[in-house]
């Protein structure tokens, strides 16, 4: 291998933060999306029980210029004042290294796992999401969420066949809801073509069949619903949408008007602040709150399609409808 070939340096970008901050970094990887190789953020507790004593680290493939450290620095207004640490790493497997310190996450039956070397737990549905560049390893609250939701409405009997996850991310959400109804129709989708890529990877390590028909999940890079596979699907009994609060209001029509009368809509990454707002978009397109839960800050709503009486509404998405919120990807 010649010099120009040989892997870029690794280097690490250390910076204070808040545990607000570190928790809305989870759905920040938009704002490195026109560079070639990302970085991977990682938040970690420096002082156990002080939310103002958190830490954001930055791995990048080569040295990180000026202006992505900027743009750290932007992502945690508490480090204003502090000196980023911009530090070499040796050569090694450091995305691996990066995750070392995190636990795996059980909620529900879902046990999820960071690392291949993390032990299975008996008697749950053991998911494996290694470390990457797309989000949604079940470590953010709202992924846990959202995981904790789809146990409880399988514990009560509800049943699905044709389902939807928008801005998917890892695959994670997709992967549990098909171990939950192992039959339904499956399509999942992100924004960024990598994320997607790293679904499909994720998919063939857990087991999950990808391609059409029932057990089966189809993969497709789509901003919002803003895809014929999506929209010729329609309609689902159960649409999944863990992203961020602004998307969920501008994709409300789009995202309503997929879904099946008496369908459901399940909908995380938005603060507890910004519920009201949006609710009140999904009300706007027919939808009823029927359950919400909280973990920390971050709540899951498990919305409803009210039946229309009178009328016989459109079973498929307008085509010129295009259903997109360009720039937002999954939490």
């Amino acid at each position: 291998m010649t010099a120009a070939q040989s892997p870029a340096q690794s280097w690490k970008v250390t910076l204070p933060c808040t545990r607000i901050e570190a928790e809305a970094l989870d759905g920040d990887i938009a704002a490195f999306a026109l560079m070639e190789r990302p970085p991977v953020l990682m938040t970690s507790e420096a002082a156990p029980d002080d939310d103002n004593a958190w830490q954001l680290d930055a791995y990048f493939e080569g040295k990180p210029s000026a202006a992505a450290i900027k743009l750290l620095r932007s992502m945690v207004p508490s480090a204003a004042g502090a000196k980023p640490l911009v530090e070499a790493l040796p050569d090694e497997d450091w995305v691996t290294l990066s995750q070392q310190g995190l636990e795996a996450v059980t909620a529900g039956r879902f046990h999820v796992r960071n690392l291949a070397s993390d032990p299975e737990q008996p008697g749950q549905v053991n998911i494996l999401i290694a470390a990457s560049r797309a989000f949604g390893t079940g470590q953010h609250e709202t992924t846990a969420g959202c995981l904790t939701m789809l146990d409880r409405m399988r514990q009560v009997g509800m049943r699905f066949n044709n389902m939807a996850d928008i801005g998917t991310g890892t695959g994670l959400l997709a992967f549990a809801a098909m171990s939950l109804w192992p039959r339904a129709h499956a399509i999942a989708s992100d924004i960024d073509p990598v994320a997607v890529e790293i679904s499909a990877e994720n998919a063939v390590t857990n087991g999950v069949p990808l391609g059409a028909g029932p057990g089966r999940l189809a993969l497709v890079t789509a901003a919002g619903a803003n895809h014929a596979a999506i929209i010729g699907r329609a309609p689902y009994d159960l649409l999944i949408a863990n992203i961020l609060a602004g998307p969920l209001i501008e994709l409300a029509p789009s995202l309503c008007a997929l879904v099946e009368d008496g369908g459901t809509i399940l909908l995380a990454g938005l603060l507890d602040t910004q519920v009201d707002a949006v609710l009140a978009a999904y009300r706007a397109q027919g939808m009823r709150l029927a359950e919400r839960t909280d973990r920390g800050d971050w709540p899951t709503l498990r919305l409803r399609k009210r039946p229309r009486i009178g009328w016989k509404r459109p079973k498929r998405l307008n085509p010129a409808a295009r259903g997109e919120a360009p720039g937002f990807g999954s939490i």
